[in-house]
């Protein structure tokens, strides 16, 4: 650890990772604002008909980085540098296998893909092109959550939010570019986010060149306990970020149901609203991983209980705001992505602002105690708080709600599994705070 407090390392990190976690959920944002400027109700629908597939793309990046970085700080901590690299030199052949299968996937199966989600006529053709797209482009988006996982547990996570900006920030110039001038409808949109994380790691490349890197690839046999203990200190990472792709496709079949392609295309301004607010809290998440670690590896008790203090502080005061701006300003929030100008849109979407957002606080303790039994290597209650909120008891919630309050049930169903699942999260973290004084 470096010399400074716990709180100034945890402003360093989480700060930087915050802002970088905000740019990267604007891949799948400035999609829908310009798709639904350019491409309408059909077009947004057909986006979020394809935003579950990108998201289990990412959460997988993020489960082979996470958990190799986990791993890779602890090991570093204790100075065991050869097997440190021997995690990196796992996880590149972890995401060299998920990379084949999404490419295969993409090129053999989009279509029926979206005729399982429901996709039909101008919406099937639109969904299908950017689903292949974006799948082809899977390798890009592995590696890049892989290296900036590394590069910020690596001490250099001023580099990491710099490529997380700089990688979202193209997607945006290039967004607009592909779409209006160039004309290229919704495969601008996806070719722009498909090169956001080839730019990104043209960014972290520095950090290879000038060696500045701990890390490398060794020659090593896979090892099944190696891969095993990546792959299970970052399956919440994974169910993160994959349930959000889980909860839209239940909600647009439930909506689809209900309200039509209407229905989906306001759901569809939420959803996109929501991978921004849950960026924030896996920002704050995946800020505090290193400093967990790393305190976990050297025995620091001390600053791992101030460091997950400040966590929880940050992540609702942050709450309290994005809430009250969403509650003062839905009918504007709405009417950003109804480009159309649909009163049922814009009315459906209002409501579902209103209440979905309720879940904010408890979203953001669930995110963030996943995080925090991962980097210490408490793997079993991660996988409850995030299997839970992420599968088990959302989906049944949702059919549930809808079949009792219709909409309103539907847009009630994610802050009542998230408020449920927070409550077992601080049980679960007060039981092994005792457990931990007993030893």
């Amino acid at each position: 650890m470096s010399r400074t407090s716990p709180l100034q390392d945890f402003a360093r990190y989480t700060s930087l990772n915050v802002l970088g976690m905000i740019a990267l959920s604007c891949y799948i944002l400035a999609d829908t604002f310009f798709v639904s400027l350019g491409l309408g109700a059909d077009g947004l629908a057909a986006l979020n008909l394809a935003i579950p597939i990108y998201n289990f793309i990412h959460g997988s990046g993020l489960m082979i980085g996470m958990g190799g970085g986990t791993r890779y700080s602890i090991l570093q901590s204790q100075g065991n540098r050869r097997e440190a690299n021997k995690v990196f030199t796992h996880v590149l052949m972890l995401a060299a296998a998920l990379a084949a299968f999404f490419v295969a996937v993409g090129l053999l199966f989009a279509g029926d893909i979206v005729r399982l989600f429901g996709g039909a006529g101008n919406v099937f053709t639109m969904a299908q092109t950017y689903l292949r797209v974006i799948l082809l482009f899977s390798p890009a988006f592995l590696m890049n959550n892989v290296l900036l996982c590394f590069v910020r547990n690596d001490g250099a996570p001023q580099l990491s939010m710099a490529a997380m900006i700089g990688g979202s920030l193209s997607n945006v110039v290039l967004d607009w570019v592909f779409i209006f001038p160039c004309g290229m409808g919704i495969f601008g949109a996806v070719f722009a986010t498909g090169l956001a994380p080839i730019i990104s790691m043209a960014i972290l490349s520095p950090h290879f060149f000038r060696r500045k890197n701990n890390f490398r690839p060794v020659a090593c046999k896979p090892q099944g306990r190696m891969l095993g203990r990546i792959l299970s200190s970052g399956v919440p990472s994974l169910v993160t970020e994959a349930s959000s792709g889980i909860v839209i496709i239940v909600f647009n079949a439930l909506i689809l149901n209900l309200e039509g392609n209407i229905g989906v295309a306001a759901y569809g301004v939420i959803a996109n609203l929501s991978l921004v607010v849950i960026a924030i809290y896996t920002g704050i998440a995946q800020g505090i991983q290193p400093i967990l670690s790393r305190s976990y590896g050297a025995g620091d008790r001390k600053s791992l209980t101030a460091i997950l203090r400040y966590a929880m502080v940050t992540m609702v005061c942050l709450s309290v705001i994005i809430y009250g701006v969403v509650l003062a300003f839905a009918p504007q929030i709405a009417a950003i992505f109804n480009s159309e100008g649909n009163p049922t849109l814009q009315a459906i979407a209002e409501q579902g602002l209103r209440l979905y957002f309720i879940a904010c606080p408890f979203a953001g303790c669930n995110v963030i105690m996943a995080m925090y039994f991962t980097s210490t290597e408490r793997p079993l209650p991660a996988h409850a708080i995030s299997l839970l909120r992420g599968f088990f008891l959302i989906i049944p919630l949702a059919f549930l709600l809808s079949a009792l309050g219709q909409m309103v049930g539907i847009w009630l169903a994610f802050p009542v599994t998230e408020f449920l699942v927070a409550l077992l999260a601080v049980a679960l973290f007060l039981r092994s705070r005792k457990e931990w004084a007993k030893v």
